[in-house]
Protein backbone atom coordinates (compact mmCIF):
# COMPACT_ATOMS: atom_id res chain seq x y z
CA UNK A 1 0.00 0.00 0.00
CA UNK A 2 1.45 3.37 -1.01
CA UNK A 3 1.46 6.30 1.38
CA UNK A 4 1.92 9.99 0.54
CA UNK A 5 5.66 10.61 0.16
CA UNK A 6 6.56 6.99 0.88
CA UNK A 7 5.75 3.33 0.53
CA UNK A 8 5.32 1.01 3.48
CA UNK A 9 6.08 -1.98 1.23
CA UNK A 10 9.28 -0.36 -0.04
CA UNK A 11 10.37 0.74 3.45
CA UNK A 12 9.86 -2.79 4.83
CA UNK A 13 11.82 -4.30 1.95
CA UNK A 14 14.56 -1.70 2.32
CA UNK A 15 15.00 -2.54 6.01
CA UNK A 16 15.44 -6.23 5.18
CA UNK A 17 17.94 -5.52 2.40
CA UNK A 18 19.97 -3.22 4.65
CA UNK A 19 20.13 -5.99 7.28
CA UNK A 20 21.64 -8.54 4.85
CA UNK A 21 25.03 -10.09 5.57
CA UNK A 22 27.38 -10.85 2.69
CA UNK A 23 30.36 -13.18 2.39
CA UNK A 24 33.62 -11.74 3.68
CA UNK A 25 35.17 -11.60 0.19
CA UNK A 26 32.64 -9.00 -0.94
CA UNK A 27 32.51 -5.50 0.50
CA UNK A 28 28.99 -4.14 -0.04
CA UNK A 29 27.87 -0.59 0.62
CA UNK A 30 24.80 1.47 -0.08
CA UNK A 31 25.24 4.10 -2.78
CA UNK A 32 22.94 6.84 -4.08
CA UNK A 33 20.23 5.34 -6.23
CA UNK A 34 19.58 6.77 -9.68
CA UNK A 35 16.63 9.14 -9.88
CA UNK A 36 13.86 9.28 -12.42
CA UNK A 37 13.61 5.52 -13.04
CA UNK A 38 10.95 4.79 -10.43
CA UNK A 39 9.23 6.51 -7.50
CA UNK A 40 11.36 4.43 -5.09
CA UNK A 41 14.89 3.13 -5.57
CA UNK A 42 17.72 1.59 -3.55
CA UNK A 43 21.26 0.88 -4.77
CA UNK A 44 24.25 -1.15 -3.64
CA UNK A 45 27.86 -1.38 -4.79
CA UNK A 46 29.95 -4.47 -4.22
CA UNK A 47 33.71 -4.93 -4.59
CA UNK A 48 35.57 -8.23 -4.39
CA UNK A 49 38.43 -7.97 -1.91
CA UNK A 50 39.04 -4.25 -2.38
CA UNK A 51 42.46 -2.76 -1.71
CA UNK A 52 42.60 -1.34 1.83
CA UNK A 53 44.21 1.90 0.69
CA UNK A 54 42.37 2.76 -2.52
CA UNK A 55 39.09 0.90 -1.95
CA UNK A 56 39.37 -0.32 -5.56
CA UNK A 57 39.11 -4.01 -6.43
CA UNK A 58 41.54 -5.59 -8.88
CA UNK A 59 39.24 -8.63 -9.03
CA UNK A 60 35.73 -7.44 -9.78
CA UNK A 61 32.93 -5.09 -8.92
CA UNK A 62 29.19 -4.81 -9.23
CA UNK A 63 26.21 -2.52 -8.79
CA UNK A 64 22.60 -3.38 -8.04
CA UNK A 65 19.53 -1.14 -8.15
CA UNK A 66 16.16 -2.15 -6.73
CA UNK A 67 13.31 -0.17 -8.27
CA UNK A 68 9.75 0.00 -6.95
CA UNK A 69 6.76 1.54 -8.69
CA UNK A 70 3.37 0.78 -7.11
CA UNK A 71 1.85 1.73 -10.48
CA UNK A 72 3.29 -1.52 -11.93
CA UNK A 73 4.75 -0.33 -15.25
CA UNK A 74 3.71 -2.50 -18.15
CA UNK A 75 7.35 -3.16 -19.15
CA UNK A 76 8.08 -4.59 -15.69
CA UNK A 77 4.91 -6.68 -15.46
CA UNK A 78 4.90 -5.89 -11.74
CA UNK A 79 5.80 -3.32 -9.10
CA UNK A 80 9.50 -4.26 -8.77
CA UNK A 81 12.50 -4.31 -11.09
CA UNK A 82 16.12 -5.20 -10.35
CA UNK A 83 18.91 -3.76 -12.48
CA UNK A 84 22.37 -5.23 -12.02
CA UNK A 85 25.89 -4.80 -13.30
CA UNK A 86 28.95 -6.95 -12.65
CA UNK A 87 32.40 -6.89 -14.21
CA UNK A 88 35.76 -8.55 -13.72
CA UNK A 89 39.13 -8.61 -15.46
CA UNK A 90 40.17 -11.92 -17.03
CA UNK A 91 43.14 -13.65 -18.54
CA UNK A 92 43.18 -12.89 -22.31
CA UNK A 93 42.86 -16.61 -23.08
CA UNK A 94 39.65 -16.80 -21.05
CA UNK A 95 38.33 -13.55 -22.55
CA UNK A 96 38.62 -14.97 -26.06
CA UNK A 97 36.52 -18.05 -25.22
CA UNK A 98 33.48 -17.95 -27.55
CA UNK A 99 31.20 -19.30 -24.78
CA UNK A 100 32.22 -16.76 -22.13
CA UNK A 101 29.15 -14.53 -22.55
CA UNK A 102 26.83 -17.54 -22.34
CA UNK A 103 28.59 -18.77 -19.20
CA UNK A 104 28.32 -15.34 -17.53
CA UNK A 105 24.57 -15.23 -18.16
CA UNK A 106 24.14 -18.82 -16.96
CA UNK A 107 25.92 -17.95 -13.68
CA UNK A 108 23.28 -15.30 -12.99
CA UNK A 109 20.42 -17.66 -13.85
CA UNK A 110 21.99 -20.45 -11.77
CA UNK A 111 22.53 -18.12 -8.77
CA UNK A 112 18.87 -17.04 -8.91
CA UNK A 113 17.68 -20.63 -9.26
CA UNK A 114 19.89 -21.87 -6.39
CA UNK A 115 18.19 -19.37 -4.07
CA UNK A 116 14.65 -20.05 -5.33
CA UNK A 117 14.53 -16.41 -6.43
CA UNK A 118 11.59 -16.36 -8.80
CA UNK A 119 11.64 -13.81 -11.61
CA UNK A 120 10.24 -12.99 -15.02
CA UNK A 121 10.92 -10.64 -17.93
CA UNK A 122 14.71 -10.98 -17.67
CA UNK A 123 16.90 -9.08 -20.11
CA UNK A 124 20.59 -8.44 -20.34
CA UNK A 125 23.87 -8.28 -22.18
CA UNK A 126 27.20 -9.95 -21.58
CA UNK A 127 30.13 -8.06 -23.05
CA UNK A 128 33.67 -9.34 -23.29
CA UNK A 129 36.54 -7.09 -24.27
CA UNK A 130 40.13 -7.78 -25.25
CA UNK A 131 42.72 -5.04 -25.04
CA UNK A 132 46.40 -4.47 -25.79
CA UNK A 133 48.49 -1.57 -24.55
CA UNK A 134 50.70 0.46 -26.88
CA UNK A 135 53.25 3.22 -26.41
CA UNK A 136 53.58 4.10 -22.74
CA UNK A 137 50.91 1.50 -21.93
CA UNK A 138 52.72 -1.34 -23.72
CA UNK A 139 54.07 -2.66 -20.42
CA UNK A 140 50.52 -3.48 -19.35
CA UNK A 141 50.37 -6.14 -22.05
CA UNK A 142 47.16 -7.83 -23.11
CA UNK A 143 44.02 -7.77 -21.00
CA UNK A 144 40.45 -8.91 -21.04
CA UNK A 145 37.25 -8.16 -19.17
CA UNK A 146 33.74 -9.57 -18.82
CA UNK A 147 30.79 -7.34 -18.05
CA UNK A 148 27.23 -8.49 -17.40
CA UNK A 149 24.32 -6.07 -17.35
CA UNK A 150 20.96 -7.58 -16.51
CA UNK A 151 17.52 -6.68 -15.29
CA UNK A 152 14.56 -8.74 -14.20
CA UNK A 153 11.25 -8.47 -12.40
CA UNK A 154 11.46 -10.34 -9.09
CA UNK A 155 8.57 -12.28 -7.61
CA UNK A 156 8.34 -12.67 -3.84
CA UNK A 157 11.12 -11.90 -1.40
CA UNK A 158 13.92 -9.68 -2.76
CA UNK A 159 16.64 -10.90 -0.36
CA UNK A 160 17.43 -14.02 -2.44
CA UNK A 161 17.76 -11.83 -5.55
CA UNK A 162 20.31 -9.56 -3.89
CA UNK A 163 22.15 -12.60 -2.57
CA UNK A 164 22.25 -14.07 -6.10
CA UNK A 165 23.71 -10.80 -7.45
CA UNK A 166 26.43 -10.93 -4.76
CA UNK A 167 27.30 -14.49 -5.80
CA UNK A 168 27.47 -13.45 -9.46
CA UNK A 169 29.95 -10.66 -8.69
CA UNK A 170 32.18 -13.15 -6.84
CA UNK A 171 31.83 -15.80 -9.56
CA UNK A 172 32.92 -13.38 -12.29
CA UNK A 173 35.93 -12.50 -10.12
CA UNK A 174 36.95 -16.16 -9.94
CA UNK A 175 35.51 -16.94 -6.49
CA UNK A 176 32.88 -19.67 -6.76
CA UNK A 177 30.55 -20.50 -3.86
CA UNK A 178 32.40 -21.93 -0.87
CA UNK A 179 35.71 -20.30 -1.81
CA UNK A 180 35.68 -17.53 0.78
CA UNK A 181 39.21 -16.80 1.95
CA UNK A 182 40.84 -18.79 -0.88
CA UNK A 183 43.23 -17.26 -3.40
CA UNK A 184 41.65 -15.74 -6.47
CA UNK A 185 42.11 -18.05 -9.45
CA UNK A 186 44.18 -15.59 -11.52
CA UNK A 187 47.26 -13.91 -10.06
CA UNK A 188 47.68 -11.77 -13.20
CA UNK A 189 44.68 -9.70 -12.11
CA UNK A 190 46.69 -8.39 -9.19
CA UNK A 191 49.51 -7.31 -11.48
CA UNK A 192 47.18 -5.41 -13.85
CA UNK A 193 45.31 -3.68 -11.00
Amino acid sequence: MAEPGGSTVFDDTLARLRAMAFRGDLTVREIPAPTGLAPFAFALAGDVRPDADSGQSPYGTGRLVVLHDPGEPEAWAGAWRIVSFAQAPLEPEIGSDPLLADVAWSWLVDALRARDAEYHDAAGTATKTLSRGFGTLAAEGDGSQIELRASWSPAGDLVPHVDAWAELVCMLAGLPPGSEGMEVISTRRMMRG
